[in-house]
């Protein structure tokens, strides 16, 4: 089984509301810090949001911040991005990330993360 599942991708109109969902297992599970990227076509991955373990420390890229919440159920070793006011330049394929030396000073890195998700289609249009 793959270490990062996503799922909850889909195609909305703008406005609308998603929520990805991510479970992690084997290695990735219990990881310190997750995170979720995004890459559009043409473009370069970049950083969405992270969450602490317990999720008293979150983060968000500018562009998301206000708009998406990134949430984890340790339980389920599950990890969520609900995201409201969706644009269309939210479109990409979102990525789950977990594990590896990432830490809170690098957790916006790609490189920091050891697992990685298949990702999940997100298609806002207008």
């Amino acid at each position: 089984q793959a270490p990062l599942v996503e799922s909850g991708g889909g195609s909305v109109q703008a406005g609308d509301s998603l929520r990805l969902s991510c479970v992690a297992s084997g290695g990735a599970i219990g990881s310190a810090l997750m995170a979720w990227f995004r890459q559009a076509p043409g473009k370069e991955r970049e950083f969405v949001a992270s969450s602490t373990r317990s999720g008293s420390r979150t983060s968000y890229s500018d562009s998301v911040k206000g708009r998406f919440t990134i949430s984890r159920d340790n339980a389920k070793n599950t990890v969520y991005l609900q995201m409201d006011s969706l644009k269309p330049e939210d479109t990409a394929i979102y990525y789950c990330a977990g594990g590896g030396p990432v830490s809170t000073t690098n957790y916006a890195l790609g490189y920091a993360y050891d697992y990685w998700g298949q990702g999940t289609q997100v298609t806002v249009s207008s």
